[in-house]
């Protein structure tokens, strides 16, 4: 599709849209890191929308596809780069294919969920599909083996070493996932981050997204995960999103294996139980 700067590709998935661009394109102002940077949500009339969302100030400017958007301030947004853009004429069709059906989720790096939720779904209309908490502990054990008396174990009391509080927000027919971390030990610990190749845990998860706010405290483009991608699809929700993202990645699934190919990078080879 057109965008100002020059045309990026533009892919449908379900009735979602990624559309990709290169380093230092000029329509997510030059940006080199490679990532999530804003989610785009279709309206007829950006402006309109944002005026009667409560969203004061906006600018509109060119937008893909011959349209225009409307920039939201992170400051509004708690963070989370957000656009309100006209419908693209790509976007008219859902994409399917044999693998992917539809965009589950984006993981978004949140400092305050309770706040961000309040914007997308007071203000924004965007229904909250459900809330987590993710918590992780850690039971010492110690075993005491005697020649006579045979193995005799005590265990200590558990010890929260992480956790993150979870919320889906429903976007057209994907979810944000919104990721704050906190510390269930309230001494702001840093913890460890998650081990490539290695299943996730909790307290990496949480490693990972409180480092990723400290070191962009806007948390713009809030960096999230990768995408994930569902193969069979829910019923729509109201409304229709975009993720603009220059690099992704598939959830583990039937037909995964043909991802398997050289130079289709992967988080881990093995499937593991998380949030979705």
């Amino acid at each position: 599709v057109s965008a100002p700067g020059g045309p990026v590709r533009w892919i449908v998935v379900g009735e979602s849209a990624i559309a990709l661009f290169g380093h230092g394109h000029e329509f997510v102002g030059g940006a080199a890191r490679s990532g999530v940077h804003h989610v785009a949500i279709a309206t007829p009339n950006p402006a309109a929308r944002a005026n009667a969302c409560g969203f004061a100030g906006v600018e509109v400017s060119p937008g893909l596809g011959g349209g225009v958007q409307a920039e939201l301030s992170a400051r509004d947004t708690c963070g989370i780069a957000t656009r309100l853009c006209e419908p693209t004429g790509a976007d008219t069709v859902a994409g399917m294919s044999d693998h992917v059906e539809r965009i589950d989720h984006i993981g978004v790096a949140c400092a305050d969920n309770r706040a961000a939720g309040a914007v997308f779904t007071d203000r924004l209309g965007c229904p909250i599909e459900s809330t987590q908490t993710d918590f992780e502990v850690s039971q010492p054990i110690e075993s005491f083996t005697s020649d006579k008396y045979g193995v005799v174990y005590h265990s200590r009391p558990p010890e929260p070493i992480g956790g993150l509080r979870v919320s889906f927000l429903s976007v057209g027919d994907c979810e944000l996932e919104l990721l704050q971390p906190f510390d269930p030990r309230r001494t702001g610990q840093r913890t460890e981050g998650p081990q490539r190749g290695a299943p996730g845990n909790t307290r990496g998860d949480k490693g990972a997204i409180a480092r990723y706010i400290e070191r962009r405290p806007r948390a713009a483009s809030p960096g999230a995960e990768d995408p994930r991608h569902r193969r069979r699809s829910l019923p729509a929700c109201r409304g229709r999103s975009s993720s603009h993202r220059s690099r992704g990645s598939a959830r583990l699934a039937p037909g995964a294996h043909r991802l398997r190919s050289p130079g289709v990078p992967r988080w881990s080879a093995a499937a593991f139980r998380g949030a979705r």
